[in-house]
């Protein structure tokens, strides 16, 4: 009997350590969700200070702030088409509990062109939430012969046509070459050094056709100063409604051509869940606000839909396209 109250008093010795436990690492986990952020939080731009992404980088850090996120700090790290910053992000180390980056098409395309990459772009990575969608406009100079999709791509079956980009690799330029094999054309790229110098050649008509960003041409299109044959994106966009989709043509294996500039936040995949769910719900309110809608209606962009899984699914499918455009283009850096 005294054994057996014994071992009575030591399974209730354990199990209240057990609850004490228990109670104590719900106790933390809940501390550490109500605390999160303890640090400043660093948004790394993987590009210079100026671009489509720093902008965009810098508002976004500014109404995160407004939502009571503590100070959010915008970090410049240019270098191998977004790859140097990314690759930093992907080794994790100090700070990497407090340090996000504004990825963009650059995150797929440059583990297309760029081998021996020491991370992997989808399975490294935590995919926070899709901010905006910028689509691509096929624009051709005001006086192309075409006005039509349909029209360049019979004239450059036959004859040898040029398209322009701000630079190998950019999304401009793999757009063009997707438009490429998909329609069996004979387009030859010319990369310049920045849409600085890619505008201009395409406004004179040293090159036949450009699928640049919306923000770059649209006041052109708007002047009459280039004609927009189509936009990239598989839905229209609310700032061209006359212009259709490539994927509307209906032919060329064009049904398969869907391309934008999306921008989106990403983080080292040790990242505490607690930062990601305050993340998401201050960015949940941020892109409801009419100051986000203002911001990004002055950029023809589009509020991005995905965010968790479903960003991470669409970064791998990303990925597999570019690899295979850039395989059959014969691009590697």
């Amino acid at each position: 009997m005294k054994t057996k109250t014994i071992f009575s008093s030591i399974y209730i010795a354990v199990f209240r350590g057990v609850l004490l436990v228990a109670s104590m690492s719900a106790t933390s986990q809940l501390y550490a969700a109500e605390e999160w952020p303890t640090d400043d939080i660093r948004l790394v731009v993987p590009y210079s200070a100026g671009g489509t992404t720093d902008v965009l980088s810098r508002k976004v850090a500014d109404l995160l702030q407004q939502q009571g996120l503590g100070n959010v700090i915008v970090e410049n790290r240019p270098g191998a088409g977004s790859t140097m910053a990314t690759g930093r992000l992907a080794r994790g180390g100090r700070g990497s509990d407090h340090t996000i980056l504004m990825a963009s098409p650059g995150h797929a395309i440059g583990a297309a062109i760029y081998p021996g990459l020491r991370y992997d772009p989808v399975e490294d990575f935590t995919f926070i939430q899709n901010i905006i969608d910028i689509p691509n406009v096929m624009v051709v100079p005001a006086d192309s012969p075409y006005d039509s999709v349909e029209a360049f791509v019979e004239a450059a079956r036959k004859n040898e046509m040029t398209f322009s980009s701000s630079g190998v690799g950019s999304s401009i330029h793999m757009s063009g070459e997707l438009f490429k094999n998909l329609t069996k054309t004979n387009l030859t790229h010319v990369p310049y050094r920045g849409s600085g110098e890619a505008l201009p050649a395409l406004l004179s008509g040293d090159v036949d056709v450009s699928f640049d960003n919306m923000p770059a041409v649209l006041s052109h299109i708007k002047s009459d100063g280039l004609k927009a044959l189509a936009v990239t994106t598989p839905e229209r966009s609310k700032y061209l409604p006359d212009v259709p989709t490539l994927q509307e043509v209906g032919k060329y294996n064009l049904d398969e051509f869907a391309t934008s500039a999306w921008f989106g936040l990403i983080t080292h995949n040790s990242f505490p869940q607690a930062g990601v769910d305050k993340l998401n719900a201050a960015l949940e309110k941020v892109m409801q606000s009419e100051e986000f809608d203002s911001f990004i209606s002055q950029l023809g962009a589009a509020p991005g839909k995905q965010s968790g899984e479903e960003f991470k699914a669409f970064i791998a499918d990303e990925v597999a396209r570019w690899k295979q455009t850039a395989s059959e283009a014969g691009i590697s850096n």
